[in-house]
């Protein structure tokens, strides 16, 4: 995967770097529908064909695309040249991803990943993400994940930090101390 990380790059920066000038979530919300197309098997198995052209390619994503940008904004639009005629489908989802952290590091935002033994309700994950916005110092956006196998607690991960509350993980803890 670091291959495709290192061919998203270029693309996720000079998105952004076009991104700037307009609307960066509508831009962001542009590049994961197309991320999210090209996660679709069939459209890979067109892009494939050696019957289809790039241009019959390109105008399949253009008119599938439901964000404003794909109709009407040039710029969006030889984006989706550039990804088609290099053969880069399958790189989307990587500058998707890249596309993302680059506009929250702009916003002075970051992703977090809250895996839960239980369901998180509203107002307990309002609670649980101004707390870790003062630890983590920023903005935080979440993504609840719910994994039984925590027993309790919570794992959560910014980035390359993890920060792990779980049941399991001080079960785990108490084992190392035991068996040491």
């Amino acid at each position: 995967m670091a291959e495709l990380a290192t061919i998203a790059r270029p693309y996720a920066d000079a998105l952004f770097d076009v991104a700037k000038s307009g609307d960066l979530s509508q831009w962001s919300d542009f590049v994961a529908e197309l991320a999210a197309f090209a996660a679709q098997p069939e459209l890979l198995s067109v892009a494939g064909n050696p019957k289809v052209s790039r241009d019959q390619l390109y105008q399949l994503i253009v008119s599938a695309a439901k964000s404003p940008l794909a109709a009407s904004e040039s710029r969006a639009q030889n984006f989706i040249r550039m990804i088609v005629d290099n053969h880069r489908l399958d790189a989307l989802p990587q500058i998707a991803e890249q596309f993302e952290t680059l506009k929250n590091a702009q916003e002075g935002a970051a992703d977090v990943t809250i895996d839960s033994a239980f369901p998180l309700d509203g107002k307990a994950l309002d609670e649980l993400v101004a707390k870790l916005e003062r630890k983590f110092g920023r903005k935080l956006k979440p993504h609840v994940n719910v994994d039984p196998s925590l027993i309790g607690g919570v794992c959560v991960t910014v980035g390359d930090e993890v920060l792990d509350t779980s049941v399991r993980a001080r079960l785990a803890e108490m084992q190392t101390a035991l068996a040491a």
